[in-house]
């Protein structure tokens, strides 16, 4: 007989049961989904056999509010825990047991526990982090459950994978938010002593503080800095010995010193690293030797009780028979001094810059002449050099007298770089002469020497002359010229003719050839008065020492001369008597001389343009461009004067227009001097007479038109 379908009466367990789902894998945990896997229950919610409920993580806040996840309302929020526990040390006598002390930190984003113990300088322990972060579970029976925020106070103790920490106080902030949960804090305790520490730190302590031996300081003051003597040694007395040089080095951070010998090359004597190791130097050595024991730091008197732990002993503090031993300070070394190095007689006889100034500052020596302890060198014999043989220059000709290996002779180069050409800057000095003959054909012959700064060669050249019968060009190629006199075939290196031999009234004899310096271009009188410590004859301050050596009979004649040839005193007066009063008073004065005289007190004026020189410039200029806009041109110096210079002129009509202003506005701006400067008389003489094709004046200016197409007027 069927029971009834009735509560009670039925064996199906699924009566009643309105869920039937199977459980999934994932699942949302406080707002996160998240993977569940096994710990998940059957169907419909129910637990399997054996299987107990457990919650995954703490669920803070508890749904008040808003629904933030957990991980981000409690990101970066850690509760920390002050701890300690007791270690058993078996195996030791001193110690039984060790207190360690530690940190806990539960991170409330996801129940997390980390203990990290801090670490000790010398403790001997593996120390750091004790448990990683992770999750703990609690200790048997309740292991299926893990440690939550409710589980944590002070003054209690916590059993962490069997091994119990004791809770004794915690931050700030943990107090806090325990007690805004509703967390009833017991009061702190405090952490027990080490018994093994405190013995550390009473073995630490001094003995006898007012005995203290600090070398710690002088290492940290004069570390790195050592003192180097120069030393001699002279072992000539011993047999095969002979004189030593020494250098000795004393270290100011330890006072040790090291001593090394100096070995030349050649001088038959192996290179040994060291004469004397690094060590303290004693003064009275060698001392006998001490059997072990004798010299000890302090004397024990008696021993009372075991040795080790427990034990006492008395020492004598008055250090009876103790044995003292001198060694070398820095202040046993001076200048002249003998060291003892183990029963060699050593003198110092100098020092370096920083031993100087060590001793001067510390010890107040100024005197710090060397010791002469070695004879002065024999002077070297001069070396012969066979005289020149007549092949190749005479520098190639002794650079292969001078090595196995012939080089070519060597170049003042920095010179060359200093006194090359640069822009507009040629260093060539250039000068006008004449041919001393006698012969009256090539007595009127006019040469222009060059002497090239860079290298001190000269060339020599011949402008053309009408009417004279003798071909122009190159006379002299350009090379070193030497001076006349000298003996071609000797051992003495030739002279040559140098800047200084040159100068207006100068003789000079070029290859056998006589000339005479009449003139200079005006770069070389610039450039020696520029200069005029390297030329005597520019020096203005020795030319008016000469004149002022003048006797004073000849002084009054010179007042009378000048003020016959100024009648009407205006203080000026013409260059040729001028030169006649100097030329005649023979005070060895020449011509170059002079003419510095007149170009320092002349009266300069500004020369007055030539518009005829300038059109032919201009007309130069244009027809090495083929310019050929003469109709353009001519409308547009038809404007009105205040038009003539607008951004319609091309860069040749410019150049005309700058062709016929004054020299000293050729870098500046059209616009900003020729509106102003340009007379209406210019340019109707511009627009009469410009023309290509009947030139008013058939000049070819040479060095005048940069390359730029920069008009330059000197």
């Amino acid at each position: 007989m069927a029971l009834p379908m009735l509560p009670g009466n039925s064996l199906n367990k699924n009566l009643g049961k309105d869920k039937f789902h199977k459980s999934q894998h994932f699942d949302y945990s406080n707002g996160v989904p998240m993977m569940v896997g096994s710990g998940k229950p059957g169907i419909g919610g129910e637990l399997l056999l054996g299987q107990k409920s457990q919650p995954n993580y703490s669920v803070f806040p508890n749904g008040e509010g808003s629904d933030t996840p957990s991980w981000v309302a409690f990101d970066k929020q850690v509760l920390s825990f002050n701890a300690f526990f007791q270690e058993a040390v078996p195996q030791k006598r001193e110690e039984m047991y060790r207190v360690r002390k530690c940190k806990i930190y539960f991170y409330l984003e996801d129940d997390t526990i980390q203990v990290v113990e801090p670490e000790l300088k010398n403790s001997g322990i593996p120390q750091g982090t004790l448990i990683r972060r992770h999750r703990i579970p609690l200790p048997p029976p309740d292991d299926e459950c893990f440690y939550t925020v409710h589980d944590f106070n002070i003054n209690q103790q916590m059993v962490l994978y069997s091994r119990t920490f004791m809770v004794t106080n915690c931050d700030p902030f943990t107090r806090n938010f325990l007690r805004k949960m509703g967390v009833r804090l017991n009061p702190p305790t405090s952490t027990p002593l080490d018994p093994y520490s405190n013995l550390r730190l009473e073995s630490m302590k001094p003995l006898r503080p007012y005995e203290r031996l600090d070398t710690l300081k002088q290492f940290l003051d004069h570390d790195r800095n050592v003192l180097r003597f120069y030393c001699h040694w002279d072992d000539s007395e011993n047999m095969f010995g002979d004189p030593r040089e020494l250098t000795l080095h004393y270290f100011l951070a330890d006072d040790t010193i090291e001593i090394r010998e100096v070995i030349y090359p050649n001088s038959g004597r192996d290179a040994t690293p060291k004469f004397l190791h690094r060590s303290k130097l004693p003064k009275h050595a060698p001392n006998p030797k001490h059997q072990p024991g004798d010299i000890t730091n302090r004397t024990v008197l008696n021993v009372f009780g075991p040795m080790g732990q427990g034990g006492r002993y008395i020492l004598d503090s008055l250090k009876t028979g103790a044995v003292h031993e001198q060694f070398y300070k820095d202040s046993d070394l001076t200048l002249g001094g003998m060291v003892n190095v183990w029963g060699r007689r050593v003198i110092i006889c100098d020092c370096d810059n920083f031993t100087k100034e060590f001793y001067r500052s510390k010890y107040g020596i100024e005197d710090f002449s060397p010791v002469q302890y070695k004879a002065p060198l024999a002077p070297k014999p001069p070396r012969p050099v066979p005289p020149y043989n007549g092949f190749g220059s005479e520098e190639d000709s002794l650079c292969s007298c001078q090595g196995l290996l012939p080089k070519p002779p060597q170049k003042d180069f920095r010179k060359l770089m200093e006194k090359d050409r640069q822009g507009l800057e040629s260093n060539v000095l250039r000068f006008m002469g004449k041919m001393v003959t006698e012969n009256p054909i090539d007595r009127d012959r006019l040469f222009i020497i060059s002497f090239y700064l860079s290298d001190d060669t000269i060339c020599v050249f011949e402008p053309p002359q009408r009417n004279t019968g003798v071909l122009a060009g190159k006379f002299l190629e350009r090379g070193r010229v030497k001076k006349p006199g000298q003996e071609l075939f000797k051992s003495e290196m030739s002279q040559y003719f140098s800047a200084q031999d040159l100068y207006v009234g100068a003789k000079i004899n070029l290859n056998n050839q006589g000339f005479q310096l009449i003139d200079a271009d005006e770069y070389a009188f610039n450039y020696m008065e520029q200069h005029a410590e390297e030329f005597p004859r520019a020096n203005m301050g020795s030319i008016i020492s000469k004149i002022r050596s003048i006797p004073e009979d000849k002084q009054n004649e010179i007042k009378q001369f000048l003020t016959l040839s100024d009648p009407g005193n205006t203080g000026l007066i013409p260059y040729e008597p001028f030169r006649g009063l100097l030329v005649g008073l023979e005070c060895g004065l020449s011509e170059h001389e002079v003419m510095m005289l007149g170009r320092c007190f002349c009266e300069r004026q500004q020369p007055e343009a030539e518009v005829g020189f300038m059109l032919a410039v201009a007309q130069d200029h244009l027809r090495k461009k083929h310019f050929e806009s003469f109709s353009d041109m001519t409308r547009k110096f038809k404007l009105p004067i205040n038009h003539c210079f607008r951004d319609q002129w091309t860069a040749s009509e410019k150049c005309i227009l700058a062709a016929v202003q004054f020299p000293a506005i050729w870098n500046k701006s059209l616009r900003e001097f020729l509106p102003s400067k340009l007379p209406r008389v210019v340019l109707h003489t511009v627009k009469n007479n410009f023309n290509l094709r009947r030139p008013r004046v058939g000049l070819l200016l040479l060095n005048l038109i940069s390359a730029d197409s920069e008009i330059i007027i000197p």
